[in-house]
């Protein structure tokens, strides 16, 4: 009697083993994951965006997630690669300064999943998916803000004269894009307003030297300067409140920073990208070797008001979200950077 029931527990206890193993092969493999940055995490905007959808992927998939900041340190870029390759099964990668080292380790290693965000990258193998968000259409409405709100003499301190400005983080083809396009957004409003430049050659940390750059806009007649500069950016926040003017964030909704100060916020949804592209990879739908656009229609970029403090008037909110539904409508077509010089 006991030898039966001992007989029959052991093969009850095999056939749930045999089913929790053929329930776990049905799964998607758990992968590891990283996110590998040129820059660093703290910037309240594009490197956290994407922080944001890491932590999102491992909540909703119980992935491994590592982050690996360069920090703008060139000598960190292929270690940094060589690192992610050797942990991860997917690579999320921001490769502005090592464009050509992530292609030579994407064909390397063609088992391995690269997503390249914010550029176009395209190996030999044609391995590399590339995340090219449309920044001009959320630069052009930020620059349609810009335009409208310094024409807008009821709101404190702004003056009669027609200048708006901008602070880049570099000259690099990305933020030219956002220069080009956020100019053009002004002159739709006006073909006389001035857009003042200053680009800080790759100083993307240095908050310091960003309120330093944005000081000098204001001090030139801006009443309104529009940051594309990373953690530096910051700096042009906190020089808005300081000059009682105001400014457009970037990246993420940073209107609540200074609140009443920032009447706008470029978003590049980093974050989002990589929840979708993961799912993809989970669900068997992704395709390696595509570049994949995202502008406002797809969610990619848009422009936010939401704000603790917001001295926009409703009527330039109302008018920059009519252009915008135009954008999404196919019926205004905002004209793409092709590489002039913007910085003049």
């Amino acid at each position: 009697m006991n030898k039966i029931f001992t007989i029959s527990m052991t093969a009850l206890i095999v056939l749930a083993i045999l089913a929790g193993c053929a329930q776990t092969s049905s799964q998607p493999d758990t992968k590891k994951v990283v996110y590998l940055i040129n820059g660093a995490l703290g910037d309240n905007g594009f490197f956290d965006s994407g922080k944001q959808g890491m932590d999102a992927i491992a909540s909703k998939y119980g992935v491994e997630t590592r982050t690996i900041e360069c920090n703008y340190d060139a000598n960190k870029y292929e270690p940094a690669l060589q690192a992610a390759v050797e942990y991860a099964d997917v690579i999320f990668v921001i490769s502005y300064g090592f464009e050509d080292q992530l292609k030579a380790l994407a064909d390397k290693y063609p088992d391995k999943i690269f997503v390249n965000l914010d550029t176009v990258v395209q190996n030999p193998k044609s391995t590399i998916t590339s995340v090219d968000f449309i920044e001009e259409e959320s630069a052009y409405l930020a620059g349609v803000t810009a335009g409208l709100a310094s024409q807008e003499t009821t709101m404190n301190n702004i003056n009669a004269d027609k200048i708006i400005g901008v602070v880049g983080g570099d000259v690099d083809p990305v933020i030219s894009a956002f220069v080009f396009a956020y100019q053009n957004g002004a002159l739709s409003i006006d073909p006389e307003i001035q857009v003042l430049k200053k680009s800080l050659g790759g100083a993307w940390d240095d908050s310091a030297k960003g309120k330093q750059a944005a000081l000098q806009l204001y001090d030139q007649g801006a009443d309104v300067v529009f940051q594309a500069a990373g953690g530096a950016g910051l700096g042009v926040l906190q020089a808005a409140r300081e000059r009682a003017l105001y400014a457009i964030g970037v990246d993420t909704n940073q209107n609540d920073l200074e609140p009443g100060y920032v009447i706008a916020s470029d978003v590049k949804n980093v974050g989002a990208a990589i929840e979708e592209l993961y799912t993809a990879i989970q669900d068997g739908s992704y395709k390696a070797g595509q570049v994949l656009n995202y502008g406002i229609a797809q969610g990619g970029v848009d422009v936010v008001f939401d704000a603790q403090i917001q001295p926009l008037p409703a009527s330039i909110i109302d008018q920059v979200n009519a252009i915008r539904q135009q954008i999404i409508d196919g019926t205004l077509k905002v004209e793409l950077y092709g590489g002039q010089d913007v910085w003049q």
